[in-house]
Order: structure tokens, then C-alpha cells, then sequence
């Protein structure tokens, strides 16, 4: 029986067939095992493609399995706060280690990662949930990329994530914003009437010191937030971003009302607090006060944070222009307030195109009257008509 050649870099082994050739950086031997010739075959082609563009990647690196990978990406994280950092931790721990922490990332393939989406979904997780935590996986294969482990991360155009419907955005009116107010009572109403005036987060007005609030000046300092991390709670010197770090000027009926309520609060260095004097926590405002309140308005449903969203309506009633808006609300880009906001700017196209017509009318009218002038001047002057003008 003839024996079979193989092309050169190929050897049968133990009933296998070993694929050898040399590290470009460090021209060690590097060995690959495959059952079939075909498939070293195709890889040796592989590494010589890789080669020639020097996109070549030890195959060894994509031996290590995700779940370390993703503890230590995580870890040499440095730039996270505590609160995003606890929610990339759960999600981590409930979401993508359970499936992929003993994959080895070299041989995580977009099919698995469509499997585990569609996964997700049947156990009834929320669309924005999914797209978190594929972003958390998207980011953990993508640091392999960038470590030298990949040459390429599996997360692309392959995968189909699930479409995050629009949530919809409530808004209320001036009367409604009192009766809220009013419901709450006289210790939070401030905190009521300063979302819906000034647009600030949850975090951003559960964590404002008086020293940042000059009711003289009538301006406010945006500097930092109140965290909420399970049940620790703290002050965070920062913001969301480094456009949510801000300073607003108060509306003088606001100024009036927080100083009225700091004569009479509890002694705190923060400007909203329980009736203790503590920190406000989200949860207890929330189930003690807001939603007795919106019951009681009829306006169940509504969100704190759609005061924020009303404060945007106001503005927009009033004439401001989305760079306003943009700065006041802390937005990073103007592409963010359009695309949350743009749909309360129906009257600016209108507005426009009145003012082009405007120009235009006024414009034909000086035209017209211009030539009226000419015309007359060059009208001919009967002998009688220059008599008379002789004689006067």
C-alpha cells in the first residue's frame, strides 16, 4: 500500500496529524493537533495568511477559559465606579458565567453567542438587559483582542440582539408637578418642584451638599452623586460625566423654597434628607412617598425620573433652544438630547419656515416700493406740471 505524502509541516502522530511551524516573534516550534488532513491543511493555510498580514496569534493564548478572563478584565478595570462596577459584577455572575465561564475564548464562535442571546430571552430577561450584558462580553472578548489573545473577537454584524422598544415619556403639567408636590407633603416638595424646574438625576439631588447650593447667587453646583450600592449607601464626588458636572441658576421661586426649607430641615451637610436627617434613599422615597403620590394624582405609572423629562417640557414651552437644554440637563452631546428630546421640537421647522416667509414678503415689499420710486422719478414732467412746481 503506497503511503500517503503529506505537504511539508505536516506529520501523522499517534493517529493524528501534527501541524508544526515557527513563532514569527520568537521562532520557537509551535505544534497543533487535528483529526482530520483537511483540517491542517486548511490551518496551515491559516497561519500563512496570518503571517503575511501579521495578524498571527498563538494559539495557546486562546486556551484561557472566559471566566478568568472576565474576572481579571474586570479587576484591571480602574476606571469604574463602584456602582457600575456591582452591576457588571452581577451580571457577570448571573448572566454570563453560568454559560461561558469554562468556554476557552479561542473557540467561542458568533453561533454561541446567538445561542446564549436567544437563551437569555426565553428565560424572560428585558431586551436592555441582554444588550448590557452582550456589551459586557463584547468588551471582555475585545480585551483579548487588543491583549494579543484573538485576532478577532466573535462579537460583530453575525450577532442579532433584541430590539429595545421606546419607553414612553411621560410628562407633567405645571398643576400636575403641585398636586404631586402637595400630596408629598412640606419636608420632600422641595425635592418635587427642584427635579421638575432644574432636571437634575436622582443621584444628582440626593447627593447635593449646601455647600454647592448658593441661594444669594441663586445658582447650584452639580459636583457629585449619591451611590446606592445593595444597602450602602455613599457620596460619589462625581458625575455620570464630565458634562453632568454643572452649574445651574435657580428660578427665584425655587431659590425662595429651598432657603424656606433649609431654615426648617434637619442638621445635614446634604440638602434632601429623610426626616432624620439621613441620607434619602431611592427605594423608601419611592415606596413611602412617590407612588402614594401618583396614586393619589391619578398619575400612576408616572417615574421620578420623569420629572427630568418634564423639566425638558417646560423648557421647551418657554422658547429654549437644545443647546440649552443640552447644558442644563448635562448631556455629553447634542445628539442625545435630539434623540430623546427631538420630538418635543415640532414647532421649530414651523417657526422657521414662517420666518423665511416673513423675510421673504418683507423683501418683496422693499423691492416693489423701490421701484415704484425709480418709476416715478422717471416719469416725464409736463410744461404745466414744471410751472407749477416753479411757482411754488
Amino acid at each position: 500500500m503506497t503511503e500517503r505524502k503529506l505537504p511539508p509541516g505536516i506529520r501523522e502522530h499517534h493517529g493524528k496529524y501534527q501541524l508544526r511551524y515557527r513563532n514569527p516573534a520568537t521562532g520557537k516550534e509551535v505544534t497543533e493537533h487535528f483529526r482530520l488532513i483537511t483540517d491542517a491543511r486548511k490551518r496551515q493555510h491559516e497561519v500563512a495568511a496570518d503571517k503575511e498580514r501579521r495578524q498571527w496569534v498563538n494559539p495557546r493564548l486562546g486556551q484561557i477559559r472566559f471566566g478568568e478572563l472576565a474576572r481579571h478584565r474586570l479587576d484591571a478595570s480602574v476606571d469604574l465606579r463602584d456602582s457600575t462596577r456591582a452591576t457588571c459584577e452581577s451580571y457577570l455572575r448571573s448572566h454570563l458565567l453560568p454559560y461561558f465561564a469554562n468556554h476557552l475564548i479561542g473557540r467561542i464562535r458568533a453561533a454561541d453567542i446567538q445561542a446564549w442571546i436567544v437563551e437569555l430571552q426565553d428565560k424572560g430577561l428585558a431586551p436592555k438587559t441582554i444588550r448590557e450584558c452582550y456589551r459586557l462580553l463584547s468588551a471582555t472578548m475585545q480585551f483579548a483582542v487588543d491583549d494579543g489573545m484573538l485576532t478577532q473577537s466573535p462579537c460583530g454584524r453575525a450577532v442579532k440582539l433584541p430590539r429595545v422598544p421606546r419607553q414612553e415619556q411621560r410628562f407633567l403639567s405645571a398643576a400636575q408637578i403641585d398636586e404631586v408636590a402637595d400630596t408629598i407633603g412640606g419636608h420632600h416638595a422641595p425635592l418635587v418642584y427642584s427635579a421638575a424646574y432644574l432636571g437634575c438625576r436622582w443621584g444628582e439631588l440626593a447627593g447635593l451638599k449646601r455647600t454647592n447650593l448658593d441661594l444669594l447667587r441663586r445658582r447650584v453646583q452639580i459636583v457629585g452623586t449619591l451611590e446606592e450600592i445593595g444597602s450602602r449607601v455613599r457620596y460619589h464626588p462625581e458625575t455620570k460625566s464630565n458634562a453632568s458636572r454643572r452649574a445651574l441658576m435657580l428660578p427665584r421661586f425655587l431659590a425662595d423654597m429651598l432657603a424656606a426649607h433649609l431654615a426648617q430641615a434637619p442638621v445635614s451637610e446634604y440638602v434632601f434628607t429623610n426626616l432624620k436627617g439621613e441620607f434619602l434613599r431611592r427605594g423608601s422615597f419611592r415606596t413611602s412617598h412617590w407612588l402614594p403620590a401618583t396614586r393619589r394624582a391619578d398619575l400612576e405609572g408616572v417615574r421620578f425620573h420623569d420629572l427630568r423629562h418634564t423639566a425638558v417640557a417646560l423648557s421647551i414651552a418657554q422658547g429654549a433652544h437644545p443647546k440649552e437644554i443640552q447644558a442644563r440637563l448635562g448631556h455629553s452631546s447634542i445628539t442625545t438630547t435630539l434623540n430623546t428630546y427631538g420630538h418635543l421640537f415640532p414647532s421649530l421647522d414651523e417657526q422657521l419656515t414662517e420666518r423665511l416667509d416673513e423675510a421673504f414678503r418683507r423683501t418683496q415689499t422693499e423691492t416693489n416700493a423701490d421701484q415704484t420710486r425709480t418709476k416715478a422719478e422717471q416719469e416725464p414732467v409736463s410744461l404745466e406740471d414744471r410751472k407749477s412746481q416753479k411757482a411754488l
